[in-house]
């Protein structure tokens, strides 16, 4: 490794402390350091880099993720925010970034999603996802069917829809009672937001599955597609959105011995 990329935080690293430490360490172990916006998903990628690190939570790292996905530049999270499911490092193990530096980490690789809307066929929209992708209607209960492969899982009336790759399962769809997978598995998982039926309940589904979801009879509702919890594009009762696997990973770097099972423990309040 010659390289390395920072990612500044400055919403989270309060004078940026966090990562002016770990410059000094990739300086003291020999390494270029390049510094980057982290709050900039249009940041240039550098493939020359050995690893990323992001500081922040787990925003942070899928805003690297954006960037780098297309690389295969590990990205190494130190987690400033509140869960940080995704990130390794807490801020008093900053001098483990040393290994990381000198080549001692292991690579975990994260499936992502490709998520695309159609209207009369033609693709309106494309994108992908490493956590998820929400239909919901705007502030308003609106009609939501759900297909894999064409084939109807659920149709409801509900505040929406989130269909999450296994590392977005401990995210939003956590929240709306979506089960918690490995993050290392490849599925989709397909949850409702808030459905006003008892028979609709999450699916975990097979990686060569196409889901794709349609709105009802919106009759002037509005409602909107998010990615990765960024800016919602707007959609119609023509729309129809479909998620599938990407070819596209996410590397995320692992230096400690913590498991993802001690990380939910730990995160989600078990204390037995």
């Amino acid at each position: 490794m010659k390289k390395v990329i920072l990612f500044a935080n400055p919403n989270r690293d309060e004078g940026l402390s966090c990562l002016q430490k770990v410059k000094e360490i990739a300086e003291q172990t020999g390494l270029m350091v390049q510094v980057l916006d982290g709050l900039c998903v249009d940041a240039p990628s550098a493939p020359d880099a050995g690893l990323a690190v992001t500081f922040g939570g787990d925003g942070a790292i899928l805003r690297a993720a954006r960037v780098l996905c297309r690389t295969g530049v590990p990205i190494l999270g130190v987690n400033l925010g509140h869960k940080g499911f995704m990130a390794e490092l807490e801020p008093g193990e900053l001098e483990l970034v040393r290994e990381a530096f000198q080549g001692s980490f292991a690579v975990e690789e994260r499936m992502m999603a490709d998520v695309a809307v159609y209207r009369d066929g033609q693709a309106l929209f494309r994108d992908f996802a490493l956590n998820e992708a929400v239909a919901a209607g705007l502030n308003r209960v609106v009609g939501i069917s759900v297909y894999g492969d064409g084939r109807r899982i659920m149709s409801f009336d509900g505040d929406g829809v989130i269909v999450s790759t296994p590392t977005g399962s401990t995210a939003y769809s956590l929240s709306a009672g979506g089960p918690i997978v490995e993050p290392t598995a490849k599925s989709l998982v397909v949850t409702p937001v808030c459905p006003h039926i008892l028979a609709a309940r999450s699916y975990v589904l097979s990686p060569e599955r196409t889901v794709t979801v349609e709105l009802r009879a919106l009759e002037g509702k509005r409602a909107y597609l998010s990615v990765d919890g960024g800016e919602g594009v707007e959609l119609d009762a023509r729309d129809r959105v479909e998620v599938k696997k990407s070819e596209l990973v996410t590397r995320l770097a692992r230096v400690t011995k913590r498991s993802f099972y001690e990380k939910v423990a730990a995160k989600l309040g078990d204390r037995l």
